[in-house]
């Protein structure tokens, strides 16, 4: 199966799973609004959901996969078999611990980590506390499903790993139904909401070890030991986890500042769910299928492949996110509107997200390339290097958000996760381009070029169709005539921009799916 293909599969399940998360945050922003209640679920559910990118999206993907892949291609299936018991009886009972450890000492973590500025308001506080001890079990269930995931994706089963997320926004839908039918208040809501979370924990991690068992990786738990691999894979997923979980540690900076003005983290997270779509699907998906892909080339003394995956990788993901990028600056107001202004969501709230959106858009090229630049490093075992470089962004982002926030607010916490982003971006790009990781062939910095080019007439082109379709986009206008009218605009813009990209020789279709293409050499495990 070509790469490219691998790339659909999963972007076509992450897609999915974004769309229902759509209809389930419109329901929430109907139901909640920006007050109190989604405040503090919004809150609570931030600490295990940072857990899970650190895990899911960094860690093991990082350390994880590349080890098992050296299994699998050293020892075979049975080898590596062994190495995926030891580590999950040790995840295992680390895992346990930590939850153990965090519901214990969960007010001390919401007044202090999670939610420092709630502390003064005592019902938001208590609520948030008692939310986050109903969901943070999730983190657990995410944590192994994350170590299941790994293990199908190195065998080459990506699908199964990005669809079991959909299982989250099924359940919480089904939640927001029965309490729109129920006649729930907005506490009772959120509460139904945290157990749903939970639940949709439980339902995920018995999907994925079903699949993984299905592929003949049957474990049993026994008492861990620290043998030498696990040692190497905590010296790998310690840095990995700041590395890849950088964006998610930014966010939760933000959070800390931002819960010292009311409704500002709804309205961070409302925002935060739309760019998501295009990061999942593009992101996501690149990074998922780039880091087996390239740990299985290295490890079979194939440098040249490597790199040839690492640059199409890239020109790829940029090829589909600058667009994406373009149209939420373009039309972020008749986005946001369409997706969320009904009940509780009132005008002014919509105005003040689709702002941040435009500013977090900004940002969606760089988030992107750091999913798509880090397999770069964690494929060679490096880990240290990107968590360094997480560290820079960190710092980047705290410095400014405390300087802009006082002044901007919601403004001045999305501005400083997008320069975060970009620094991130650059110190990736620039250290592997340095060691000679990543080599910038023939025409690519004017392919880059034009595909900027043509995001940004795609976007004025939009903006300009945006204002004469006022009419139908209008809130008081049905919403099925809203969605219909905003997906024509969107998907003509889209088509305008292949187009552009063609006559200008922004992108090669033909090149990119003929660089893509690489048959797996063990028939065993390929799809």
């Amino acid at each position: 199966m070509s790469l490219i293909k691998k790339f659909a599969s999963v972007g076509g399940a992450t897609m999915a799973s974004r769309v229902f998360g759509f209809v389930r945050e419109t329901m929430m922003a109907a139901a909640l609004g920006v007050g109190p209640v989604a405040d503090a679920f919004f809150a609570a559910f931030r600490f295990p959901n940072l857990f899970r990118r650190l895990f899911a999206e960094g860690a093991f993907n990082a350390a994880f996969v590349p080890l098992f892949a050296k299994e699998i291609e050293g020892g075979g299936v049975e080898a590596a078999r062994v190495f995926g018991q030891q580590v999950l009886s040790f995840l295992f009972t680390v895992l346990l611990f930590i939850t153990i450890a965090m519901q214990l000492s969960m007010p001390f973590l919401v007044r202090w980590v999670i939610a420092p500025g709630f502390a003064g308001d005592a019902a938001k506080f208590e609520l948030t506390v008692r939310l986050a001890l109903i969901m943070f079990p999730y983190l657990m269930c995410m944590s192994l499903a994350a170590f299941m995931s790994g293990i199908l994706n190195t065998l080459h089963k990506y699908f199964i790993a990005a669809i079991a997320p959909i299982f989250l926004n099924i359940i919480l839908i089904g939640v927001l139904l029965y309490g729109f039918k129920a006649g729930h208040t907005a506490v009772e809501t959120g509460i139904w909401l945290a157990w749903g979370v939970l639940a949709a924990g439980i339902a995920q991690l018995g999907l994925l070890t079903i699949a993984v068992y299905r592929q003949g990786m049957r474990f049993r738990l026994t008492l861990p030991k620290m043998t030498p691999d696990i040692k190497r894979l905590l010296m790998l997923a310690g840095p990995a986890a700041i590395a890849g979980g950088v964006t998610q540690i930014n966010l939760v900076v933000s959070q800390m500042i931002a819960s010292q003005k009311a409704g500002a983290i709804s309205v961070l997270q409302y925002a935060d769910r739309v760019y998501q779509l295009p990061l999942g699907v593009v992101g996501v998906a690149v990074s998922v299928v780039l880091l087996p892909e390239l740990a299985r080339a290295l490890k079979g003394n194939q440098p040249v492949e490597a790199a040839q995956l690492q640059n199409r990788s890239v020109e790829f993901a940029l090829f589909l996110t600058l667009p994406a990028a373009a149209a939420l600056m373009a039309v972020s107001p008749e986005i946001v509107r369409v997706l969320y202004e009904r009940g509780a969501f009132t005008a002014e709230i919509s105005a003040l997200v689709a702002s941040v959106l435009s500013i977090f858009a900004i940002g969606l090229p760089s988030f992107v390339l750091i999913k798509a630049l880090t397999p770069g490093y964690f494929a060679r075992e490096d880990t240290r290097t990107p968590m360094i470089f997480a560290g820079v962004s960190v710092a980047v982002n705290i410095v400014l958000a405390l300087t802009l926030f006082p002044v901007l607010f919601e403004r001045g916490s999305a501005i400083a996760e997008t320069a975060a982003g970009w620094v991130n971006a650059v110190l990736l790009f620039t250290v592997l381009y340095r060691r000679g990781h990543f080599e910038i062939e023939a025409g690519f910095l004017r392919r880059v070029f034009m595909l900027v080019l043509s995001a940004a007439i795609m976007g004025g082109v939009l903006w300009f169709a945006a204002k004469q379709a006022a009419p139908w986009l209008a809130p008081n206008s049905f919403v099925l005539i809203q969605a219909v009218a905003l997906a024509v605009i969107l998907g003509c813009g889209f088509f305008l921009y292949l187009g552009l990209t063609v006559v200008t020789g922004g992108a090669d279709m033909k090149a990119i799916k003929a660089g893509m293409k690489r048959k797996s050499k063990d028939a065993v495990i390929e799809e």
